[in-house]
């Protein structure tokens, strides 16, 4: 199997727990600190974990964990870890150099996906192999995003978030502001900040890379997709698509 999830889990401590250490791990190992505090071995030393704490580790390196627990800290420790292996993983890893410590921002999507796999390998159907190795591609890619948004502000995470999560639908520029306690000024004034880009470009691309994606895979017609991707008109649409892949819709569909 390209991807192979050979076995993860939720973990959660409220006394004091340690590992043993291994010398050479037999697969990859992903762990994802959701509460609490701990240490692991990374380059050969201790670093203190917090929520966020995002742990990647090749086959043969070492691995050691240390976790606080209520006892110590006050607050339960728990993570979401998994084993895996497969050309896939293979090739994912190596398209950039991979540090074993990350901290990310504690996104819902990674966090569902990584629940979904454990329940995926605790009621084992006949399909919840094959579809814990697309749930475990799905989760390296999200980790990837959310490693590379780890140097911008949470502010403008979040505002990508609601663009996306709301790109069928004709939301303003005061939507975007109000849902992160932004003035439209300020909110419109840091995006294009850190984004290079503005919110209305923002929210174009990714209307228009919905409707390429209806365009391949549905029958509608291309006025429904675009007042299903959340244009206001179809020339305006129309224009839009133009100017993006130097096409128009009728001639890009073929």
């Amino acid at each position: 199997m390209e991807a192979e999830l050979l076995s993860c889990g939720y973990s959660r401590h409220s006394t004091p727990f340690s590992s043993k250490r291994i010398h050479s791990l037999p697969s990859y190992l992903f762990r994802l600190q959701i509460e609490g505090r701990g240490q692991a071995l990374v380059n050969d030393i201790f670093i203190d974990l917090l929520p966020g704490s995002l742990l990647l580790f090749q086959p043969g390196e070492p691995y050691e964990l240390n976790l606080y627990g209520a006892e110590v800290t006050g607050t339960d420790s728990a993570d979401y870890y998994l084993y895996c292996s497969g050309p896939w993983i293979d090739r994912w890893w190596k398209r950039t150099k991979r540090q074993q410590h990350f901290h990310i921002n504690l996104d819902d999507r990674i966090i569902t996906l990584w629940r979904q796999m454990v329940f995926e390998s605790r009621i084992m159907t006949p399909d919840s192999h094959e579809l814990n190795s697309y749930l475990l591609q799905s989760l390296c890619l999200c980790l990837d995003r959310a490693i590379a948004e780890t140097g911008e502000p949470f502010t403008i995470t979040q505002m990508k978030r609601y663009i996306e999560e709301h790109a069928s639908t004709p939301f303003k520029l005061e939507d975007v502001a109000q849902h992160v306690g932004l003035s439209v000024s300020r909110a419109v004034h840091l995006f294009r900040e850190w984004s290079g880009t503005t919110i209305v470009r923002y929210a174009l691309d990714i209307r228009l890379s919905m409707a390429v994606e209806r365009m391949k895979h549905t029958p509608l017609k291309l006025e429904q997709i675009a007042l299903d991707c959340g244009f206001n008109s179809y020339p305006y649409f129309h224009r839009a698509f133009k100017e993006k892949y130097g096409l128009t819709p009728a001639l890009y569909r073929g």
